[in-house]
């Protein structure tokens, strides 16, 4: 017999020990006992247990047959005839799970019909639920009349009974329920504090596709009839809602006096619903917040962990937005460091790294060298990725925080927590220049006694392209090549691939390298093997790879210059023979969209990346590779960016088309990627036709078709026009995309021989000034600014007009300039009356440009701002002067 399961209930209860009832239970066994359903004498306490088993197999995943369904339904019909109050409320969750079929259901709903008239009014409650959960349209005629008097029963089961079930039958029969609103209208008024958050529920539901009713129906409970605290949660949601859709976000009142007052409830839930409810509202002014902070800050030091928690959570997500505005609860945040809650803990901490400043860096520092070691794994990785994001807005601050990150890069963790270290570490060494040289050393370091194959390889592959930049490469060569001698086959290889990396750019070490590859001839694995076979005849000049020592890096360090679908398709097409694999004969044309171009979801960035400064390369090499690869735009010259994707078609259309703006000194290439997403259709010689007489400055000079376009198999089509160089050339142009349509026979795939010409509108595109900017940031602008030729400067004002705060003033600039960020100054705190805001980039023709925005705004919202630009070349100062007085 199975001995019972033993399970520790909780750690705090001096070890207390229960026993699962359910250990080894099997389905045949319970379907078994359920015979006792049948007995004359039916034993109350029996059936019950055997009920729990059956509920417990059918929760857990297991599944009856039609036939053992149908038994163990008209067995449990039999128990109608206990009297047994408890065992009467198992037998109505018996039958709502079994979901009978429609059969079924008329041996049942007579029963059923008898109890939702009983005079027990549990009876009745359980009753009108089981009924509304299996019946179908037609009977539930028959039973309205009942239903629409159980809403406004006394009884406040039976009411939020009915309410419930309305909702579950809003679904299946809305016109039903919807003849219900003066019962349920009536029941919001009811005192009973479920009944009315139910009755509310099923009102909002029976007119949310009505933003006028809902509108009404909010305007009308604001004024105080609503007393249960969870109707009032509801009721604050709602108005969120109303606020949202209207366009009147932040002061506009009465809706947000209502919001407002919400704060000085008794019940905690609608306090905490309320302030939530502010704080996630567009466009809320510091005054606004004010109230809501306030009370969180007092929530901060509740006994209840559940508030401590609430509180602290909303703050951290205040804290993204109006970082300034949650100062002042720093101090009791900081004491829930040390809360037994780690997850109160972690975001307090987080919450501090995204509010505090440049002096409070170190000081958090220390505080978190016993936190980190205290809490789990994936509360440590949100910890990391906010210490990222603060050593980019704070980068005179890497030495502290780097120094952090190896600490703890140190210390015992698993796979996805050192992970997202070492992928921190990266980004930092990206993204601030002077942390390159101790962010490389505590990489090696770290793969010393790295246990994680994927980030060994990872590091090794980031060291091969850094490393040699560095001032003395040289004493990397150590770390990299003990990997050689104590790893495994996979890291090995990416140690050979990494001193190979150092021998091609550092010409000092070149012999050095030749002797470690030599021993590396000798390793046990064939892909180590070949490795330092082949990269010992590169360097050596033996191979065939290129004539020069460019093409030797170009193999080295390029990436690889055909598709990979294309390059899998010609090698499975590949027969053996005498005549080797040219991997020159595969196609260079992409098939498939870039990983840039794929659509967008409207998923936005998240995490520290998304919000920092620093350099943003905006030339994906994928692109370069295509545009080079074809003929008509070979001799065009170095591509200067590419922008994002932009769509010309909306989601779920026929045809949906994207273009991608490549961006030369002379020319611009449309790049238009085109989904076929209709199966019975091929589209043939597939080609967009541009109207440019809105874009006077360009010429059309080569269109370039694709032609043949199949289902869910995307393909790109060109234009591309000529401008005259150096000239902010801009304008809008009309796009209708023409093609032959062949009809697919389903069955055999097959395409007729006969089309037929058509065209399908797409949207305008515009070229703008921005798109001749590329996004490059720099990690100390001060130092950048003042190496800037002082003659270069040009400074003048201007009246941005009516704004709704500066934060709109600044977003608008930085969109029509193009350029990228700096230390976090796009981030306008609230309720700010100035701001400074400085940006960096790379004009086209590679000239460097950087510019300081200074923002003011009146009393009456018009926004006056000072732009100083300095730049390589004094004539795109003025430049970009004109750019922002045109825009």
């Amino acid at each position: 017999m199975a001995q019972p399961l033993v399970v520790k209930k909780d750690d705090d209860l001096d070890e207390e020990e229960y026993y699962s009832p359910f250990l080894g239970i099997e389905k045949g066994a319970v379907l078994q006992e359920a015979r006792v359903f049948h007995d004359p004498q039916l034993d109350a306490r029996r059936c019950c247990q055997v009920i729990t088993k059956l509920l417990y197999l059918l929760n857990q995943g297991d599944t009856f047959t039609k036939v053992e369904a149908t038994e163990v339904f008209f067995a449990t019909t039999k128990l109608f005839q206990s009297k047994d109050a408890g065992l009467r409320r198992m037998v109505y969750l018996m039958i709502k799970e079994l979901s009978p079929s429609a059969d079924e259901v008329i041996i049942v709903t007579s029963s059923l019909m008898k109890d939702m008239n009983s005079k027990t009014d549990m009876y009745r409650a359980n009753a009108i639920r089981v009924l509304c959960r299996i019946i179908d349209s037609t009977l539930l005629t028959q039973i309205e009349r009942y239903l629409k008097q159980a809403i406004v029963d006394k009884n406040p089961v039976v009411a939020s009974a009915a309410l419930v079930s309305g909702i579950y039958l809003l679904q299946t029969s809305p016109e039903v329920v919807k003849r219900w609103s003066n019962e349920v209208q009536e029941a919001v008024q009811s005192r009973a504090a479920l009944v009315q958050f139910h009755a509310l529920a099923l009102l909002h539901q029976i007119r949310q596709n009505d933003r006028l009713a809902v509108s009404k129906l909010v305007t009308s409970l604001t004024r105080g009839s609503v007393r249960s605290p969870l109707a009032q949660c509801l009721l604050i949601r709602y108005t969120s809602q109303v606020i949202r859709e209207s366009g009147n976000q932040g002061g506009d009142r009465p809706f947000f006096d209502f919001l407002e007052s919400c704060l000085r409830n008794k019940a905690e839930m609608v306090i905490l619903e309320a302030a939530r409810a502010i704080t996630e509202l567009n466009g809320v002014t510091s005054r606004e917040l004010t109230p809501a902070i306030t009370v969180l800050q007092l929530f901060l030091s509740s006994s209840k962990p559940v508030l401590r928690f609430a509180a602290v959570r909303t703050l951290n997500k205040v804290a993204s937005t109006h970082p300034l505005a949650v100062t002042n609860c720093n101090i009791d945040m900081e004491s829930l460091i040390s809360d037994q809650n780690r997850s109160i803990a972690t975001l307090a901490i987080t919450t501090l790294l995204k509010t505090g400043n440049e002096s409070s860096v170190d000081r958090l520092m220390k505080q978190m060298t016993n936190f980190m070691s205290d809490i789990a794994d994936e509360f440590k990785i949100v910890v990391v990725e906010a210490i990222r994001s603060l050593c980019l807005k704070f980068p005179l601050k890497y030495r502290s925080l780097m120094n952090f990150l190896s600490n703890i890069l140190r210390e015992e963790g698993g796979f996805e927590y050192k992970k997202a270290i070492v992928d921190s570490i990266i980004i930092l060494i990206r993204d601030i220049p002077d942390a390159k040289e101790s962010g490389l050393f505590h990489l090696c370091e770290f793969i010393e006694d790295c246990e994680f194959t994927y980030l060994s390889t990872q590091i090794l592959h980031f060291l091969g392209n850094e490393g040699p930049k560095t001032s003395d490469p040289s004493k990397y060569i150590r770390y990299i090549y003990n990997r050689v001698i104590l790893e495994n086959a996979t890291v090995r290889a990416s140690a050979v691939s990494t001193l190979a990396k150092f021998g091609a750019l550092v010409d000092s070490l070149k012999p050095r390298i030749f002797v470690l590859l030599r021993r590396c001839l000798f390793d046990g694995d064939d892909e180590v093997r070949d490795r330092a076979t082949l990269y010992l005849k590169l360097l050596g000049g033996e191979a065939t790879v290129g004539e020069t020592e460019k093409d030797v890096n170009e193999f080295l360090f390029g990436s690889l210059d055909v598709p990979l679908v294309n390059l899998e398709t010609s090698l499975r097409n590949y027969e053996p023979s005498d005549v080797p694999f040219d991997i020159s004969s595969v196609s260079r044309e992409t098939k498939s969209q870039p990983l840039a171009e794929k659509k967008s979801t409207g998923k936005k960035p998240t995490g520290p990346a998304s919000a920092v400064s620093g350099p943003v390369s905006t030339v994906d090499a994928s692109y370069e590779k295509l545009l080079s690869s074809i003929p008509e735009f070979a001799d065009f010259g170095k591509l200067f960016k590419s922008s994002s994707p932009v769509e010309l078609t909306e989601a779920e259309t026929e045809y949906s088309v994207n273009v991608v703006k490549h961006i030369y000194d002379g020319h611009v290439v449309l790049q238009y990627n085109c989904t076929n997403t209709i199966p019975e259709q091929l589209l043939e010689q597939v080609v967009v036709f541009v109207d440019a007489s809105e874009a006077d400055e360009f010429l059309d000079v080569v269109s370039k078709p694709l032609e043949s376009l199949p289902y869910d198999s995307p393909g790109q089509t060109f234009v591309a026009f000529e401008k005259p160089e150096g000239v902010i050339a801009t304008g809008k142009f009309s796009n209708i995309l023409k093609f032959i349509v062949k009809e697919v026979d389903p069955s055999t795939g097959e395409a007729e021989d006969d089309g037929v010409e058509d065209e399908y509108q797409l949207e305008d595109l515009e070229i703008v000034s921005a798109d001749y900017m590329l996004k490059v940031g720099v990690s100390n602008f001060r130092n950048a600014w003042e190496s800037m030729d002082p003659e270069s400067e040009r400074v003048d004002e201007y009246g941005l007009g009516v704004r709704e705060g500066l934060a709109e003033a600044v977003s608008a600039v930085i969109s029509i300039l193009g350029m990228q960020p700096c230390e976090g100054t796009d981030v306008v705190p609230s309720n700010s009356r100035s701001h400074t805001c400085l940006l960096s980039g790379v004009f086209i023709g590679n000239v460097k440009v950087l510019v300081r925005l200074s923002f003011g705004i009146t009393s009456s919202k018009e926004v006056a701002m000072k732009l100083a630009v300095r730049s390589d070349d004094p004539e795109i100062s003025d430049k970009i002067h004109e750019i922002v007085a045109n825009g």
